[in-house]
């Protein structure tokens, strides 16, 4: 009877094996699509200042995450979404503009701080960046897709948030084959793709 128990146990620990992913629950990771756009060093934002060219043009998120911007010297950009920045520049600027509403808009013209990695069985692994959010299916194939032999099925995100860093399982051949959409999650910047 133990030995009947100990192989059922054994077993039963192989199915689990061979289904990675299975249990884990993909409707909890955040979906950035969902939020404002999140600025990060060496994005670019055109900030407008109705009726002032002066005060208006391009700024370029530096790696301190900081902008200078005129009469206002420099602001927090990394971290904030372009209306969280705009904001600030209006409230900071109403202290020199009196009598008249500022307005402001504030645009991402460049985006190059969304960048994940890449790596394990692909055929072009690397570091890489997107003007857009990518999936998990579109990143590997940014990455020339599996080697051969390499079916993708025991991949993970490797995933860093707030210190702590998790990995998600996901099934690449699944995805593709339209088994598990809801493994194909949208990466998030920083995120590690090992596809094995």
């Amino acid at each position: 009877m133990r030995l009947t128990f100990c192989l059922i146990a054994s077993l039963s620990s192989v199915v689990a094996c061979s289904t990675p992913g299975s249990h884990y629950n993909y409707a909890a990771e955040p979906d950035p699509r969902r939020s404002g756009f999140v600025l990060g060093p060496s994005d670019e934002v055109n900030i407008n200042v109705w009726r002032n060219p002066d005060l208006s043009g391009r700024a370029l998120v530096r790696p301190d995450g900081t902008i200078t911007m005129p009469l206002v010297g420099d602001l927090q950009a990394a971290g904030r979404t372009p209306r969280e920045l705009r904001n600030e520049i209006e409230q900071r600027l109403g202290a020199f503009i009196k009598g008249q509403t500022v307005t402001i808009t504030v645009a991402v013209t460049q985006v190059n701080s969304y960048r994940f990695t890449i790596t394990g069985g692909v055929n072009t692994p690397g570091l890489f960046a997107a003007q857009r959010y990518v999936t998990v299916q579109e990143a590997i194939a940014m990455a020339g897709g599996p080697v051969r032999f390499v079916s993708g099925e025991r991949s993970v995100i490797v995933r860093t948030e707030g210190g702590t860093t998790r990995r998600i399982p996901v099934n690449y051949k699944a995805i593709i084959a339209g088994a598990h959409p809801e493994q194909n999650l949208i990466l998030l910047r920083g995120d590690v793709v090992v596809v094995e």
